[in-house]
This record gives C-alpha cells, sequence and structure tokens, in this order.
C-alpha cells in the first residue's frame, strides 16, 4: 500500500462511475492521494494506480470504504487508509 503513493499523475475515472465528489489528499512524505467518491464506492487513485473500495455500513464515525485488501476511512478532513496492520494518515489538501 505505502509503495503505491508515488507522484500524482492527472489520471481520473470513467465517467459511467459517476463520482460526484473529488478530493485531494497530502500523506506526509508519502505524497497525495485523490479520492473520487459517491454514496456507494470510492476510487483511491495514485500515479497511475487505481483502487476501487465499496461503501461499508458501520457504527464507527465517518464515511468507510473497503476491500478484501484495504479500507479507507474518511472523517472531516482527514483520511485513513488500513491494510492489515498498518495505517497511513493523510489531510484534505483542497477539492481537486
Amino acid at each position: 500500500m505505502i509503495a503505491l503513493l508515488v507522484p500524482l499523475l492527472a489520471l481520473s475515472s470513467p465517467w459511467w462511475e459517476d463520482y460526484d465528489t473529488r478530493e485531494r489528499f497530502l500523506c506526509g512524505d508519502q505524497g497525495v492521494l485523490v479520492v473520487e467518491r459517491n454514496d456507494a464506492q470510492a476510487s483511491l487513485i495514485s500515479g497511475s494506480n487505481r483502487f476501487t473500495l465499496f461503501r461499508v455500513a458501520s457504527s464507527q464515525p465517518g464515511l468507510r470504504y473497503g476491500s478484501e485488501a484495504m479500507e479507507l476511512i474518511l472523517w472531516g478532513d482527514n483520511l485513513t487508509l488500513e491494510q492489515g496492520r498498518r495505517k497511513l494518515q493523510c489531510t484534505r489538501t483542497d477539492q481537486a
């Protein structure tokens, strides 16, 4: 997961996925992530890599999207990316 944080290229999701929100997050010295999302799913973009995550129902705070490999948690201006025991904390920089 950490290795996927390479310099961001201008990559976006196909129009038919209909993401209504696009946000950019700074992840310290790990680089920048872009998250495109709607109510049902999110696309995590880093460089030429894109991962699709699906909305997870949870009583925990924040919006949660996940796959078998990772979970993305959005809460306010913070993004937490969890993969196993590894966590990456990122901060929203702007609406991309």
